[in-house]
């Protein structure tokens, strides 16, 4: 399964909003059933998912469900017995046994997890760590976490995300790497700041990330641009790969002028590994 750079939510219960998800250039659409969807209109948001089309090509489909042990799970579950979705996206999730959990409910259908929403969240990252798990990414979110902590706002005097925050995102690109699955950034709140979406998206891809969450479709071609390697970069890689192939047994070498060890040879098999 290719990783999504663009994981684009989108409310399930508002078909103009689907329509204009499926027809964008995410690479993956996340049908919220969670937040975005009040109580009462949960139930229609299950129809309208029911009632999807066969998919033919463009995003992957996703579904975020509510939480494990909410009201509202068993007959989210019941949606993945026919419809033609990629996998879940698991709101909440405090650790591996969640995912072991959600996947014996679904037959194992690959799970994207998102890891900092609650207190004892931040403890578990470790135990996401499993072979047979069918997990397959892991992305943070910070408002449910600054909510349940009693948080007046996640942001410090200078406009920064504060402490409690970056040790979350950091947690859950540590995490998901210890895992061997995909790591994902958080949302860009401010759908029309493309400046700032595109410094946060290309400082993560810089870190690691490798896909953000969107919640708008203006978000995803900055998204998608940021976590899609340049022509430098491959060229960069595919000289880096070229010469250690050359020279199998050497431990550092000298690459465009500078010196490259194993630990660059890696990272450059990411790369090409994510332009393919």
């Amino acid at each position: 399964m290719t990783e999504p750079r663009s994981w684009l939510f989108v409310p399930a219960d508002s078909e103009k909003m689907i329509a204009r998800a499926i027809a964008s250039d995410a690479d993956a659409v996340i049908f919220d059933l969670e937040d975005s969807v009040a109580p009462a209109h949960k139930a229609d948001a299950r129809n309208i998912l029911k009632a999807l089309p066969a998919r033919t090509g463009g995003p992957q489909w996703w579904v975020r469900i509510n939480p494990l042990g909410s009201e509202h799970i068993k007959a989210d579950l019941g949606l993945f017995a026919s419809a033609d979705f990629e996998g879940v996206v698991l709101p909440k999730a405090e650790g591996g046994a969640d995912v072991a959990q959600l996947a014996h409910r679904t037959g194992n259908l690959p799970v994207h997890a998102i890891v900092t929403e609650t207190p004892a969240s931040l403890f578990g990252m470790l135990s996401y760590r499993d072979p047979k798990s069918p997990l397959a990414a892991m992305s943070w979110g910070a408002e449910d976490l600054s909510a349940t902590l009693g948080a007046s706002s996640k942001y410090d005097a200078d406009g920064e995300l504060s402490l409690t925050y970056k040790l979350a995102r950091s947690l859950c690109l540590a995490g998901a790497v210890a895992a061997g699955v995909q790591p994902v950034d958080g949302i860009f709140a401010d759908f029309k700041d493309d400046k700032g979406l595109r410094a946060e998206a290309e400082a993560a891809a810089r870190e690691g990330f490798t896909g953000k969450l969107a919640i708008h479709p203006d978000q995803v071609a900055i998204i998608n641009t940021a976590f899609s390697p340049s022509r430098d970069e491959i060229a960069h890689a595919k000289a880096i790969v070229a010469a250690f192939d050359a020279a199998p047994d050497a431990g550092v070498l000298s690459v465009g002028g500078r010196m490259v060890d194993r630990p660059h040879l890696i990272q450059a098999q990411r790369i090409l590994d994510r332009a393919r």
